[in-house]
């Protein structure tokens, strides 16, 4: 499949690209070069291949997800700059 200077004009249109008159002519043989490849691809036999989302096997990483104990409020609390009973004292960011 060859792609001419209209159609790279084209698309140049449809993604707002000015191009000069050199560039036309350079994307003109690049796109018809990738064009090309593409369907040598097409030509392999993919009959016995099944279908993958990616090239390597893959396997989640995650560790497995444990339910325990939270740290006690008041250690959490103690570490804090500021703070009082239950919550972290903060500085007022909004004026009244």
């Amino acid at each position: 499949m060859t792609i001419d200077r209209k159609e790279v004009e084209h698309v140049a249109l449809l993604a707002r690209l000015r191009l000069s008159p050199s560039e036309v002519e350079r994307f003109t043989t690049q796109l018809s070069q990738v064009l090309s490849y593409v369907e040598k691809l097409g030509e392999l036999d993919t009959a016995d291949v099944e279908p993958t989302s990616h090239v390597l096997d893959m396997t989640n990483v995650f560790r497995e997800d444990v339910l325990r104990d939270s740290t006690p409020r008041e250690e959490i609390l103690r570490n804090a700059p500021g703070a009082t009973e239950e919550f972290f004292r903060v500085p007022r960011i909004i004026e009244t």
